[in-house]
């Protein structure tokens, strides 16, 4: 392998530890359809972004409100990080602000107002340095609504795995 091979490797490697996936809300694609997502910013402690960076976070009963003309990310639980004293520690599931600009805010709120869409939170991923939040506008599916798309999964994956042994 060349000289420049090896740099270009470890330089790949760094993006991509640079821009890895932190939390993931599986259930939330299950329970939603997702019609549209936004990738905000949000306004953390120290202790938060340490205890997320070391994977602390649940993403699963989460939701997003639009108060006051802003982005409020509520019932996310990140733990309190073990090496910081009870004082210095934040409230577990404290209501945190999402950083966005006021016409993606506004272009949510005109979804929120259809009847039955909310915003719930898909993933939290590092960009760069920054902590995202990907939000999702979302509508929840019923109980055939799921039955139809997991056998709609299922066919697939069978698909791929007979054109695999051929």
């Amino acid at each position: 392998m060349a000289k420049g091979g090896a740099k270009k490797a470890a330089a790949r490697a760094r993006r991509n530890e640079a821009n890895r996936l932190l939390a993931d809300n599986r259930f939330a694609r299950h329970q939603y359809e997702i019609l549209e997502t936004l990738e905000t910013g949000v306004e953390l402690l120290g202790t938060e972004v340490k205890s997320i960076r070391a994977g602390q976070v649940n993403l699963r009963d989460g939701f997003c409100l639009i108060r006051g003309g802003e982005l409020q990310l509520h019932n996310v639980h990140i733990s309190p990080h073990t090496h910081a004293s009870k004082y210095f520690n934040h409230d577990p599931l404290r209501v945190r602000k999402l950083l966005a600009h006021r016409r993606e805010i506004d272009k949510l709120r005109g979804g929120l107002d259809q009847k039955g869409l909310t915003l719930v939170p898909l993933n939290m991923h590092l960009k760069g340095s920054w902590i995202k939040l990907t939000i999702g506008l979302g509508k929840g599916r019923k109980l055939h609504d799921k039955r139809v798309e997991e056998r709609r999964k299922q066919d697939a994956k069978e698909t791929r795995a007979a054109i695999a042994r051929l």
